[in-house]
């Protein structure tokens, strides 16, 4: 394992006066590059081969004034960040890395935490805790911090209510496919007819994650704590957009099941849309905020470094709304839409973008000489 030792000392050798802002070709990097331009910060992509324009072409930099990449490295894989040539490159630049959803999905949980030598912003141990089957993972700290989660089904014949079941995909094992079940007969049955198609493999289902399905308005709380002031913010509120899922909900009731008889329901990711909470619930926002970045400290040290987000939604039992948390993201979320929400801006006096955000605290951190407080 990389110590925190070893990240200082190639902290010691950059020049703090020529800092470069690294991150892998996909997710949240234009976000993160746009800000980091705004701090007068260099930066750099590095990038998979075919899947490179984004970056080397259209926003390059370029004009003077134009586009927000300085600089691409191609490589045949990303998963090849870890490559000594590649890290020579990015320790010549006086790179710091932000990590992203791709980051992880890419790249190898082991690679990343022992032989990438180059200091990543945030906790560099923390982003494999998103993953269902380790330990002390998100469901075991939102359970320390009392935040509330939907009621778990290590069993799927004590099914006693309407779940979701999420499983990795056969062929994207990085993606999840979802299905609904009321009983075991129907988790059966309907896993079943998805292994058959392909979609799922009977060894994924056996690490399935089955959940109380939760009816309320889904709402991603998108945070940032800052260990150079100890303070928890809330940078924005998101909900997401899913394929084919959205499409099918537009369409009028006997349609719907219409086109079900033909096509299976997916619940994939595409994209994002910003939305706003009522004032009332932002305390309890907050409140649930800090309490997981109290626990993730104790359980998971040194805790939250910047970005993070519950992801999950507003229900209403019994006459109390009550946010239930069904995921979390221990790094940058992956929709740039957060900062046209009015949440960053109610503290800032204009909204500021998660890259912007990120690139102000390195900013701070270089001029109160602390990098080595938000990076590891």
């Amino acid at each position: 394992m990389i110590n925190q030792k070893e990240i200082a000392k190639i902290l010691e050798e950059y020049n703090l006066q020529d800092i470069t802002i690294g991150v892998l070709g996909g997710h949240s990097a234009l976000d993160v590059c746009r800000g980091a331009k705004k701090y007068g910060f260099r930066t750099v992509a590095v990038c998979q081969k075919g899947r490179d324009k984004t970056y080397s072409k259209y926003y390059k930099t370029r004009d003077v004034d134009k586009g927000v990449i300085d600089k691409v490295i191609l490589v045949d894989s990303f998963k090849d960040i870890v490559k000594p040539e590649v890290q020579k490159q990015l320790r010549e630049m006086n790179t710091i890395f932000i990590h992203n959803r791709y980051f992880w999905v890419y790249c190898n949980f082991h690679d990343i935490e022992k032989k990438f030598k180059i200091p990543i912003y945030g906790t560099r141990t923390m982003l494999k805790l998103e993953e269902r089957d380790v330990p002390k993972n998100q469901y075991y700290l939102l359970e320390k911090a009392g935040i509330r989660l939907p009621k778990m089904y290590p069993d799927p014949k004590k099914i006693d209510r309407l779940v979701l079941v999420k499983v990795a995909e056969a062929e994207r094992g990085y993606e999840r496919a979802f299905f609904f079940a009321s009983s075991y007969e129907s988790y059966e049955k309907k896993s079943k007819g998805m292994i058959e198609k392909g979609t799922i493999t009977k060894s994924a289902l056996k690490k399935a994650v089955i959940e109380e399905f939760i009816l309320g308005a889904q709402v991603n709380f998108n945070y940032f704590y800052s260990p150079l002031t100890g303070e928890l913010e809330l940078m924005g509120t998101d909900t997401r957009r899913q394929t084919n899922l959205d499409g099918l909900l537009r369409l009028p009731a006997d349609q719907q099941l219409e086109v079900l008889k033909h096509v299976e329901p997916k619940i994939i990711e595409t994209g994002h849309i910003a939305v706003t909470t009522k004032e009332s619930i932002l305390e309890k926002i907050f409140a649930m905020g800090e309490k997981f970045v109290e626990t993730c400290k104790k359980e998971h040290a040194p805790g939250i470094i910047g970005p993070f987000a519950l992801q999950g939604a507003i229900s209403a039992e019994k006459g109390k709304e009550e946010a239930v948390i069904f995921d979390v993201s221990f790094r940058i979320p992956g929709s740039p839409g957060t900062m046209f929400t009015p949440y960053s801006g109610y503290l800032w006096g204009d909204s500021m973008s998660y890259g912007e955000r990120i690139a102000y605290e390195i900013k701070k951190a270089i001029d109160q000489h602390k990098l080595d407080l938000i990076c590891t």
